[in-house]
């Protein structure tokens, strides 16, 4: 069996697992239960449920369905995502619902859900994971969930208590980051004071807490403007009409030694376009000229040197539709899991991570969504880490990674 259809087989059947347990009240399932559950769900056969097949030296006939299923019930065991019901002996039920369908493992647990030979993908809180970790990080590239008024199905702290919870769920990255490596985050722009079209300030008081309480400098402001963006704020932009549509999000560059910055623009430079080209090789500048009062002042032949490209502006213009996310997406309906619905373009976190790090330098996110970091880091060929606590998030994002030397799903017990 193809490596592809192996991997779709394994998620259908945690797929299974999942949706087999109710997902209301108390109410649990025994092991034997589970199995007829999932044979009525995959539509399979008493004979397809209970086969048996040789296994190991000895040649004893094994069920190796229901023994899958069993491992991937130790999993789900271990990362708290199910539990004992109270006084019935083999019965297990759901806990940690956290809204359309996610489930959420345990604080204070954590279990490697896939992998690669440049990459761990954890299934784990970010403190959690963080918090143990001693390993020199280069870069962090990360969209932490928005301070909302609505929340996602996945959840998020309120605009009151974003900058303290942030700053806590990144200090574990902060101490590990080398001298000179570099935190990049992409936050919400739309984020209003109750009732009114006024924004809340709480940009401007997340960077001098990261700067007051983590000691760490701001590089930049990156616009990340995004052409399909949908139109919105909706309420003050299409219904009051005192707003504008929003076109962009701030990603902000931090660092915690400016002098030591491990960026270069060399690695990221665009193609010069034909003109520009032609204007250099015709001698740049052809006439002495000055202007803003002679704080601008060009002279003849300057611009005349040909360079390798152009040095890009702070203003990163990727949308966030790509055809990689549409296959993941189209991947985690078809197996029956969520797909993240505020994904970071694969296109943006490239960016960033070739301007900002070097070759097997370790990247990590510590809120992995669809593992758009993850995923550009691999491609790049950096190491990466990234978490995420939601068990549907890390088996849908895993579709993303398939074809990478070293893939192995590791959410089987």
């Amino acid at each position: 069996m193809s490596k592809k259809k192996t991997m779709k087989c394994e998620l259908d059947l945690f797929s299974e697992i999942l949706h087999a347990y109710p997902s209301e009240g108390d109410r649990g399932l025994s092991n034997a239960s589970l199995y007829e559950r999932i044979a009525d769900r995959a539509q399979l056969s008493p004979e397809d449920l209970n086969a048996r097949a040789p296994v190991g030296e000895s040649k004893q006939p094994v069920n190796l369905l229901k023994r899958r299923i069993r491992w991937f019930q130790q999993t789900l065991k271990h990362a708290g995502i199910l539990e004992r019901v109270d006084g019935e002996r083999g019965v297990w039920k759901l806990t940690n619902p956290a809204g359309d369908g996610l489930r959420k493992i345990n604080p204070g647990v954590s279990v490697l859900g896939f992998s690669t030979k440049l990459g761990l993908a954890i299934l784990g809180s970010c403190d959690t994971v963080f918090s143990r970790l001693d390993t020199p990080i280069h870069l962090c590239v990360t969209s932490p969930p928005y301070p909302l008024a609505s929340q996602r199905a996945y959840g998020n702290p309120n605009e009151g208590d974003f900058v303290d919870w942030l700053c806590r769920s990144i200090e574990p990255v902060v101490k590990n980051l080398v001298n000179g490596g570099s935190i990049c985050l992409n936050i919400g722009n739309d984020i209003f004071i109750s009732g009114s079209p006024a924004r809340s300030l709480y940009q401007e008081r997340l960077l001098l807490a990261l700067h007051d309480r983590l000691g760490l400098s701001l590089m930049d402001r990156l616009v990340w403007h995004n052409p399909s963006k949908p139109p919105g704020p909706v309420q003050w932009a299409s219904l009051n009409r005192v707003q504008l549509n929003v076109a962009w999000e701030p990603v902000y560059w931090l660092t915690n030694n400016p002098n030591a910055v491990r960026s270069d623009n060399r690695r990221v430079l665009q193609e010069h376009t034909e003109r520009h080209l032609n204007f250099i090789r015709n001698g740049g500048i052809k006439a002495r000229s000055s202007a803003s009062d002679g704080a601008y002042i060009k002279r003849i032949g300057a611009y005349s040197t040909e360079t390798l490209g152009r040095i890009p502006r702070n203003v990163l213009t990727f949308g966030h539709a790509c055809q990689d996310q549409r296959n993941y997406k189209q991947f985690a309906k078809n197996v029956g899991l969520p797909a993240h619905g505020a994904a970071m373009p694969l296109s943006l976190a490239s960016f960033l991570i070739e301007f900002l790090s070097r070759p097997d330098d370790l990247v990590v996110d510590p809120f992995g969504g669809s593992f758009s970091t993850a995923k550009a880091a691999e491609q790049l060929g950096r190491r990466w880490l990234s978490t995420e606590c939601m068990i549907e998030y890390v088996l849908g994002a895993s579709v993303r990674f398939k074809e990478f030397d070293g893939f192995g799903l590791s959410l089987n017990g």
